[in-house]
Protein backbone atom coordinates (compact mmCIF):
# COMPACT_ATOMS: atom_id res chain seq x y z
CA UNK A 1 0.00 0.00 0.00
CA UNK A 2 1.34 3.11 -1.56
CA UNK A 3 0.58 6.55 0.68
CA UNK A 4 2.14 8.98 -2.07
CA UNK A 5 0.68 12.59 -2.24
CA UNK A 6 -1.02 12.11 0.90
CA UNK A 7 0.32 15.92 2.18
CA UNK A 8 -0.56 17.80 -0.29
CA UNK A 9 -4.37 16.77 -0.58
CA UNK A 10 -4.03 17.39 3.48
CA UNK A 11 -2.43 20.28 2.76
CA UNK A 12 -5.21 21.99 0.82
CA UNK A 13 -7.78 21.10 2.84
CA UNK A 14 -6.03 22.38 6.09
CA UNK A 15 -5.24 25.89 4.58
CA UNK A 16 -9.24 26.27 3.41
CA UNK A 17 -9.75 25.49 6.89
CA UNK A 18 -7.51 27.78 8.29
CA UNK A 19 -9.28 30.32 6.85
CA UNK A 20 -12.46 29.94 8.17
CA UNK A 21 -11.82 28.12 11.75
CA UNK A 22 -11.81 31.30 13.38
CA UNK A 23 -14.68 32.84 12.45
CA UNK A 24 -17.39 33.39 14.46
CA UNK A 25 -19.89 31.52 12.12
CA UNK A 26 -18.25 28.68 11.91
CA UNK A 27 -16.94 29.03 15.46
CA UNK A 28 -20.35 28.99 16.65
CA UNK A 29 -21.78 26.16 14.73
CA UNK A 30 -18.87 23.66 16.09
CA UNK A 31 -19.39 24.73 19.18
CA UNK A 32 -23.90 25.69 19.26
CA UNK A 33 -25.08 21.72 19.28
CA UNK A 34 -22.72 20.21 22.13
CA UNK A 35 -23.55 23.15 24.10
CA UNK A 36 -27.01 23.15 23.87
CA UNK A 37 -26.74 19.39 24.92
CA UNK A 38 -24.29 20.35 27.63
CA UNK A 39 -27.05 23.19 29.05
CA UNK A 40 -30.37 21.30 28.66
CA UNK A 41 -28.88 17.51 30.13
CA UNK A 42 -25.59 18.87 32.04
CA UNK A 43 -26.83 21.23 33.59
CA UNK A 44 -30.56 21.30 33.33
CA UNK A 45 -31.23 17.61 34.05
CA UNK A 46 -27.81 17.02 35.33
CA UNK A 47 -28.65 17.50 38.95
CA UNK A 48 -31.42 15.41 39.69
CA UNK A 49 -29.25 12.52 37.91
CA UNK A 50 -26.81 10.57 40.10
CA UNK A 51 -24.66 8.23 38.53
CA UNK A 52 -22.00 5.44 40.71
CA UNK A 53 -18.74 6.72 40.79
CA UNK A 54 -19.44 10.63 39.58
CA UNK A 55 -21.99 13.20 38.92
CA UNK A 56 -23.70 13.22 35.55
CA UNK A 57 -22.35 16.10 34.06
CA UNK A 58 -18.87 14.68 34.60
CA UNK A 59 -20.44 11.50 32.77
CA UNK A 60 -21.85 13.26 29.88
CA UNK A 61 -19.07 15.68 28.87
CA UNK A 62 -16.41 13.03 27.60
CA UNK A 63 -19.42 11.74 25.11
CA UNK A 64 -20.35 14.87 24.13
CA UNK A 65 -16.83 14.96 23.41
CA UNK A 66 -16.80 11.64 21.11
CA UNK A 67 -19.87 12.85 19.93
CA UNK A 68 -18.86 16.38 19.13
CA UNK A 69 -15.68 14.60 16.83
CA UNK A 70 -17.44 12.06 15.35
CA UNK A 71 -20.00 14.47 13.53
CA UNK A 72 -17.51 16.73 12.76
CA UNK A 73 -14.95 14.59 10.97
CA UNK A 74 -17.31 12.54 9.27
CA UNK A 75 -19.90 15.67 7.93
CA UNK A 76 -16.58 17.79 7.07
CA UNK A 77 -15.21 15.18 4.48
CA UNK A 78 -18.34 13.64 3.49
CA UNK A 79 -20.20 16.57 2.50
CA UNK A 80 -17.23 17.73 0.58
CA UNK A 81 -16.45 14.76 -1.65
CA UNK A 82 -20.29 14.72 -2.11
CA UNK A 83 -19.67 18.05 -3.90
CA UNK A 84 -16.05 17.61 -5.53
CA UNK A 85 -17.19 14.88 -7.08
CA UNK A 86 -20.56 15.42 -8.76
CA UNK A 87 -20.95 19.11 -8.87
CA UNK A 88 -17.54 21.00 -8.91
CA UNK A 89 -15.68 17.73 -10.59
CA UNK A 90 -12.55 18.54 -8.83
CA UNK A 91 -12.05 15.44 -7.48
CA UNK A 92 -11.86 13.59 -10.91
CA UNK A 93 -8.81 15.73 -11.52
CA UNK A 94 -7.29 14.43 -7.98
CA UNK A 95 -7.57 11.03 -9.33
CA UNK A 96 -6.03 11.78 -12.57
CA UNK A 97 -3.11 13.52 -10.30
CA UNK A 98 0.16 11.07 -9.32
CA UNK A 99 -1.67 10.69 -6.13
CA UNK A 100 -2.27 6.72 -4.79
CA UNK A 101 -5.90 5.71 -3.56
CA UNK A 102 -4.56 5.43 0.23
CA UNK A 103 -2.91 8.44 -0.24
CA UNK A 104 -6.30 10.48 -1.34
CA UNK A 105 -7.92 8.81 1.70
CA UNK A 106 -5.26 9.19 3.73
CA UNK A 107 -5.10 13.17 3.23
CA UNK A 108 -8.68 13.81 3.11
CA UNK A 109 -9.27 11.48 6.57
CA UNK A 110 -6.10 13.77 8.17
CA UNK A 111 -8.26 17.21 6.91
CA UNK A 112 -11.53 15.55 8.59
CA UNK A 113 -9.95 14.23 11.50
CA UNK A 114 -7.94 17.65 12.24
CA UNK A 115 -11.84 19.24 12.42
CA UNK A 116 -13.23 17.05 14.38
CA UNK A 117 -10.13 17.80 16.93
CA UNK A 118 -10.59 21.55 16.31
CA UNK A 119 -14.60 20.80 17.81
CA UNK A 120 -13.73 18.54 20.35
CA UNK A 121 -10.75 20.74 21.86
CA UNK A 122 -13.68 23.74 21.71
CA UNK A 123 -15.90 21.71 24.17
CA UNK A 124 -12.79 20.29 26.05
CA UNK A 125 -12.03 23.98 27.31
CA UNK A 126 -15.78 24.38 27.88
CA UNK A 127 -15.50 21.65 30.45
CA UNK A 128 -12.89 23.15 31.89
CA UNK A 129 -14.21 25.93 32.52
CA UNK A 130 -17.73 23.70 34.61
CA UNK A 131 -18.00 22.41 38.11
CA UNK A 132 -17.68 19.25 37.99
CA UNK A 133 -15.10 16.72 38.38
CA UNK A 134 -14.36 16.37 34.57
CA UNK A 135 -10.32 15.63 33.91
CA UNK A 136 -8.33 15.65 30.94
CA UNK A 137 -6.87 12.67 30.83
CA UNK A 138 -4.48 10.36 28.42
CA UNK A 139 -6.92 8.37 27.33
CA UNK A 140 -9.62 11.03 26.76
CA UNK A 141 -7.56 12.38 24.37
CA UNK A 142 -6.45 8.93 22.17
CA UNK A 143 -9.85 8.44 22.49
CA UNK A 144 -10.71 11.89 20.85
CA UNK A 145 -8.11 11.59 18.01
CA UNK A 146 -8.88 7.74 16.99
CA UNK A 147 -12.41 8.73 17.02
CA UNK A 148 -11.91 11.92 14.55
CA UNK A 149 -9.66 9.49 12.96
CA UNK A 150 -12.41 6.51 12.44
CA UNK A 151 -14.91 8.82 11.31
CA UNK A 152 -13.18 10.68 9.07
CA UNK A 153 -12.65 7.64 7.11
CA UNK A 154 -16.22 6.70 7.29
CA UNK A 155 -16.65 10.39 6.01
CA UNK A 156 -14.57 9.65 3.10
CA UNK A 157 -16.42 6.09 2.33
CA UNK A 158 -19.95 7.58 2.61
CA UNK A 159 -18.73 10.52 0.60
CA UNK A 160 -17.70 8.39 -2.35
CA UNK A 161 -20.90 6.17 -2.38
CA UNK A 162 -23.78 8.87 -2.19
CA UNK A 163 -25.21 9.66 -5.79
CA UNK A 164 -26.85 13.22 -4.59
CA UNK A 165 -25.96 15.50 -1.69
CA UNK A 166 -29.25 15.08 -0.42
CA UNK A 167 -28.18 11.46 0.28
CA UNK A 168 -25.73 12.44 2.80
CA UNK A 169 -28.34 13.23 4.69
CA UNK A 170 -29.79 10.14 4.73
CA UNK A 171 -26.85 8.44 5.58
CA UNK A 172 -26.21 10.42 8.93
CA UNK A 173 -30.03 10.05 9.64
CA UNK A 174 -29.56 6.26 10.12
CA UNK A 175 -25.44 5.79 11.31
CA UNK A 176 -24.72 8.82 12.54
CA UNK A 177 -27.78 10.55 14.37
CA UNK A 178 -28.82 6.77 16.26
CA UNK A 179 -24.99 6.38 17.12
CA UNK A 180 -25.23 9.63 18.93
CA UNK A 181 -28.27 8.99 20.83
CA UNK A 182 -27.81 4.99 21.56
CA UNK A 183 -24.04 5.02 21.88
CA UNK A 184 -23.63 5.73 25.22
CA UNK A 185 -23.28 9.24 24.97
CA UNK A 186 -25.66 10.24 27.29
CA UNK A 187 -26.72 7.20 29.69
CA UNK A 188 -24.69 4.21 30.11
CA UNK A 189 -25.03 1.34 27.75
CA UNK A 190 -26.38 -1.02 31.22
CA UNK A 191 -29.39 0.57 31.32
CA UNK A 192 -30.16 -0.72 27.39
CA UNK A 193 -32.07 -4.00 27.81
CA UNK A 194 -30.00 -6.89 27.01
CA UNK A 195 -31.09 -7.45 23.31
CA UNK A 196 -30.66 -3.99 22.20
CA UNK A 197 -27.26 -3.70 24.38
CA UNK A 198 -25.28 -6.36 22.50
CA UNK A 199 -26.36 -4.53 19.08
CA UNK A 200 -25.54 -1.03 20.57
CA UNK A 201 -22.22 -2.43 22.14
CA UNK A 202 -20.62 -3.37 18.82
CA UNK A 203 -21.38 0.45 17.51
CA UNK A 204 -18.22 2.24 17.25
CA UNK A 205 -19.08 4.94 19.23
CA UNK A 206 -20.16 2.70 21.79
CA UNK A 207 -16.20 1.35 22.08
CA UNK A 208 -15.34 5.45 21.94
CA UNK A 209 -17.50 5.75 25.06
CA UNK A 210 -15.82 3.05 26.71
CA UNK A 211 -12.20 3.99 25.96
CA UNK A 212 -12.66 8.05 26.56
CA UNK A 213 -14.33 7.26 30.38
CA UNK A 214 -11.79 4.82 31.48
CA UNK A 215 -8.88 6.09 33.39
CA UNK A 216 -6.34 3.65 33.21
CA UNK A 217 -5.46 0.88 30.22
CA UNK A 218 -7.34 -1.66 31.59
CA UNK A 219 -9.02 -4.96 30.51
CA UNK A 220 -12.21 -3.26 29.07
CA UNK A 221 -9.99 0.08 27.42
CA UNK A 222 -7.55 -2.02 25.81
CA UNK A 223 -10.60 -4.36 24.06
CA UNK A 224 -12.28 -0.96 23.04
CA UNK A 225 -8.71 0.34 21.64
CA UNK A 226 -8.66 -2.59 19.42
CA UNK A 227 -12.24 -2.42 17.77
CA UNK A 228 -11.26 1.51 17.09
CA UNK A 229 -8.25 0.56 15.44
CA UNK A 230 -9.97 -2.43 14.01
CA UNK A 231 -13.11 -0.03 12.26
CA UNK A 232 -10.28 2.68 11.04
CA UNK A 233 -8.42 0.08 9.65
CA UNK A 234 -11.62 -1.41 7.94
CA UNK A 235 -13.09 2.25 6.68
CA UNK A 236 -9.40 3.53 5.49
CA UNK A 237 -9.67 0.09 2.99
CA UNK A 238 -12.85 0.55 2.00
CA UNK A 239 -12.22 4.04 1.25
CA UNK A 240 -8.92 3.06 -0.75
CA UNK A 241 -10.86 0.02 -2.62
CA UNK A 242 -13.59 2.87 -3.50
CA UNK A 243 -11.28 5.10 -5.10
CA UNK A 244 -8.91 2.58 -6.78
CA UNK A 245 -12.50 0.98 -8.87
CA UNK A 246 -13.49 4.87 -8.95
CA UNK A 247 -14.83 5.38 -12.74
CA UNK A 248 -17.10 8.29 -12.77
Amino acid sequence: MQLTGWYPVYLRELLLFRRKCLRPGYLISAGLVPLMYLTVFGLGLGGSVRLAGGDYLSFLLPGLIAMTSMTNAYACVASALCLTRLYTKTFQLLVQAPVSAAGIVLGEALAAMTKGLFAAGLLIGMGLLLPGQFRVTPLLLLATMLNSGMFACLGVVAGLLVRSHEETSTYTNVFILPMAFFGGTFFPLDRLPAGLRAVVWALPLSQTNVLIRREHLDGPAAAALLALAAYTTLFFVIGMRRIQRYSE
